[in-house]
């Protein structure tokens, strides 16, 4: 018994590097896409030529295959002229991983509305600026969309926001505020009326706001724009959290209906990706219980109705997103454990990549998000947590003196930790991916001069003016200290 102890360790240990080996092999393989353009339908090479080339087993490398097909970075075609081929990505499967990892940290009604406050009046203002005839048929197209509704016909899809967002022309606003629409449809598939008519009334308060906004972005009129979203997601925002029947949070999901179940018709890598997200979805509707056996391989497969090997291919995709892992042996089964935003930020981020947003497209998100932010953390300068960062914050570490590097880093650990203390996941990991974005334009940019010393002294004077107005409760001077700070590192950043 000991001996077979010995082998199932040697054995774990042995898949455990494997996997790590398949995921920097995948990250290589990413990074070469990036680096050619992202040249869509182009070959990267055979399996053999892949396996020489990155030194790897076959078993390896059709592991970050399938890493990189998850990441829908390229295919795997089978037979002559066949090899791993770039494909157009989309960001389904890691916009529904963010999705469940958000609702397993428990955002509510309140983090929405501050989410979409900062994010769609400024997608409404954007498309303002830049609507042209093909976007006003587009807005228009949706409005007609939601006029054909009747009472007894399942509730109209939320369209219009995300539609707006692609008016903007900012792919990271339109990925942001996708994520946003999806949580709250989530909230509004639980909301209870009082009656059929009351429904009614909502759906057409609805139709009348997107109406205006569409009227105002027509006409070009950015600063209605602007303001009729703004109105619009209050009114949404309190009717939810009238009619949401308690919050959100790993014991609060229960009453939340299923998924819809996976297309057995679907290829096999659609497949376990939709069963993956069926798996997510049904453990977080079960409480998220971290810890505990959600379902045993055999059981799975009598429950969800598919083969072994999509099974295996849909946990394989759950342990990438830290949703689950399979425990082999007797007491084993698939382990529900805390999910982790890295994998999913990676994924976007990737995502990000291939739609290559302007240096203005991601200044001006990380600006609003960040202006949010350190208002919401002079609210909080009370708190334990907040006034703890503000003590700690003294300057310079004298020790890191010269060391540009090192110090740089902590511009943006600054600014992660503002977001992180004003306490709204959802923007907290939208910046997160903003800094993602930054961190690999600054690896893959070798010709862009260092940060001087002195540059690094100008950011910690700037840290310390900012958290001083923080500390002294002066939330306009707060804002007004960062907003210099965001343009004069402007340059650095972007």
């Amino acid at each position: 018994m000991l001996e077979s102890g010995c082998r199932r360790a040697q054995l774990s240990v042995a898949v455990g590097q494997a996997d790590k080996l398949a995921a920097k092999v995948a990250r290589d393989i990413e990074a070469d896409v990036v680096r050619r353009g992202w040249p869509v339908g182009e070959s990267l090479g055979s399996e053999q030529a892949l396996q020489q080339r990155f030194r790897v087993s076959r078993s390896v490398l059709r592991e970050a295959v399938r890493l990189v097909e998850h990441h829908q970075v390229a295919r795997m075609r089978r037979g002559p002229g066949g090899g791993l081929l770039v494909c157009e990505p989309d960001a389904g499967p890691a916009t529904r991983a963010v999705v469940i990892y958000l609702e397993y940290l428990g955002t509510t009604p309140g983090d929405l509305l501050n989410a979409r406050r900062v994010l769609e009046p400024l997608a409404a203002s954007l498309a303002a600026e830049c609507i042209d005839e093909a976007g006003i048929a587009r807005l228009r197209a949706v409005l007609r969309a939601e006029e054909r509704w009747r009472p007894g016909l399942p509730a109209p899809r939320d369209e219009f926001h995300v539609a707006l967002a692609e008016r903007s022309k900012n792919p990271v606003l339109q990925l942001f505020v996708d994520v946003l629409i999806r949580l709250t449809a989530r909230y509004a598939r639980t909301a209870r009326t009082d009656s059929a008519s009351e429904a009614v009334e909502a759906v057409e308060h609805m139709h009348g706001d997107h109406c205006e906004i569409v009227a105002a972005v027509t006409a070009g009129d950015v600063a209605r724009a602007k303001t009729l979203s703004d109105r619009h997601v209050e009114r949404v925002t309190a009717w939810l959290q009238q009619h949401h029947p308690g919050g959100a949070g790993p014991g609060a999901r229960a009453g939340r209906p299923r998924a819809p179940r996976v297309d057995p018709e679907a290829p096999r890598g659609k497949l376990a990706e939709g069963l993956a997200a069926t798996i997510g979805d049904d453990i977080a509707a079960s409480g998220w219980h971290v810890g505990s056996v959600f379902g045993t391989e055999a059981a799975l497969l009598e429950r969800y109705g598919v083969s072994r090997a999509v099974l295996r291919e849909a946990v394989r995709l759950l342990e990438h997103h830290s949703i689950a892992r399979m425990r082999r042996g007797p007491g084993g089964g698939l382990i529900v454990t805390t999910p982790q935003p890295q994998a999913s930020i990676d994924t976007i981020a990737l995502y990000l990549q291939y739609r290559k947003p302007s240096r203005e497209d991601l200044r001006c998100i990380r600006d609003a998000i960040e202006i949010d932010n350190v208002a919401r953390v002079v609210q909080r300068r009370t708190d334990p947590e907040v006034a703890a960062f503000l003590n700690t914050r003294s300057g310079i570490d004298h020790q890191a003196a010269g060391d540009a590097g090192r110090a740089a880093v902590e511009e943006f650990r600054f600014h992660v930790g503002l977001a992180h203390l004003a306490g709204n996941a959802l923007l907290d990991l939208f910046l997160r991916i903003i800094v993602e974005l930054f961190r690999r334009h600054w690896s893959s940019n070798t010709g862009r001069p260092p940060p001087t010393w002195d540059d690094v002294v100008a950011v910690d004077h700037a840290h310390l003016r900012i958290l001083q107005a923080v500390a002294a409760g002066d939330d306009s001077l707060a804002r007004y200290r960062l907003r210099r700070h965001l343009d004069a590192a402007a340059s650095r950043w972007l």
